[in-house]
This record gives C-alpha cells, structure tokens and sequence, in this order.
C-alpha cells in the first residue's frame, strides 16, 4: 500500500513537471519578461533566507484567477515548481481543476506573500519575509488588469489584501467568505497541518467549496 502510494505520488508529480514546462515553454514568459525575470533575479532576501533565493510564482497578464498563499514550502523550492506538494495536490482538488490548468499562466497567476522559501520553525514553515509584498507587490498586482477573482490562503495573504479583516483569525475571516463575493474568497491553507481544522469545520466542505469550484470553473470555461 505505502509503496503504490510513493509510486503514485513520482507519477503524478512528473506529471506536474512536465505540463509546466511545456506551458512555460510555449509560452515563454512573453507577456511580462522583464518583470518576472527581475523578481526570479531577486537576491534583496539572501541573507535571511536559509536556503540560496528561488522565487516561485507565475503571471501573465491576461491571467483571470489570481491565488495568493504564503511562501514555497522545502518540497515546492527543491522541485523549482510552486505548490508542488500535499498543499498543492489539495489546493488543486478544492478549485476542481488539473495540473496542466493549474501550471497555466495564461490563465492562473500564482503570486504568493513571499516568493522564496522561508524556512521552518518549531511549528511549520516560518513567515514569509515581508520585503517581497514590500517591494514587489504592487507592481506585480498593476501587471494583472483582468483577475476576476481572488483566493487568499491563510493569515498573511488575508492580512495583506482584506486590511482589517483579521480580527479573530483565519477562522473568522473564512466564516464571513460571502462578505467579499464575486472578487474575493478567503481560504485556509490547504496544507495538512490544517486536517484539524478542516474536520472541525464541516461548513467548508458542504457550503464554501461548491461555490468555489462554480466560480473557478465558470472562469476556466471562459478561457479554455
């Protein structure tokens, strides 16, 4: 059992490899190349970073859906592929979408809180650092005129674009999801240290994930 699970894991990541790289080479990053190749150049972290810099993110401006999480875990920066990981397999199952949509720039705009990989501390991965909303944020946001819709996954990316939405924490912020419909949806962070608190609130599942998979699938639709 436990090796078919590692076998299907290799699969489904190569996979994953394989539809970036033939989006990202198709493509060839032409929409934005003097933006996204100054941020994948970034070196103002260095030295805080435990790791050498490896931002990951991807845009295009005629991107629709824009999902801002946090920062890239260890798996996602060894793989130089954001998301690639339990995050990213769950993350994808929530917006009822495959990788090769997911990994599409034209269409979905990957722009986390912070782009390098932060670190881990006693109880996950660190903070991002906050010179990369700081510095890059804003231009990169100006770069994408035709994002419908929003998702903010977690404490920091809410913070950050729902100014004063964070009293009472994610929770409090993710309960009131309807407040900021059509263009925004707050979620949690699709990473499993959050089982706890996807199995201890049920209303998820059953009332916010059905109508984001409407809205994302509506949006893909209009794309694809």
């Amino acid at each position: 059992m436990g090796q078919g699970t590692a076998v299907g894991t290799k699969t489904i990541h190569k996979k994953m490899d394989l539809a970036y790289c033939r989006t990202a080479n198709s493509l060839n990053m032409t929409e934005q190349p003097a933006l996204i190749d100054r941020i994948r150049d970034c070196r103002l972290c260095a030295q805080q970073l435990p790791l050498p810099p490896r931002p990951l993110l991807q845009f295009a401006t005629s991107a629709r859906l824009l999902i801002v999480g946090q920062a890239p875990g260890l798996a996602a920066h060894n793989r130089g592929l954001a998301f690639a990981d339990p995050s990213g397999d769950r993350l994808r199952d929530w917006l009822g979408i495959d990788t090769a949509t997911f990994y599409n720039e034209h269409l979905i705009a990957l722009v986390p809180m912070g782009f390098c990989y932060p670190g881990t501390g006693r109880s996950g991965d660190l903070a991002p650092l906050r010179q990369c909303a700081t510095h890059w944020r804003h231009e990169v946001l100006q770069a994408l005129p035709n994002i419908e819709l929003t998702l903010l996954l977690g404490q920091y990316a809410q913070r950050w674009h729902l100014p004063g939405s964070g009293a009472g924490g994610v929770t409090a912020t993710v309960r009131r999801w309807r407040d900021w419909l059509p263009a925004v949806i707050p979620l949690p962070h699709p990473s499993p240290r959050n089982n706890p608190w996807l199995k201890h609130n049920p209303w998820f599942a059953s009332e916010l994930l059905p109508v984001l998979r409407q809205r994302v699938g509506a949006i893909m639709d209009r794309q694809i």
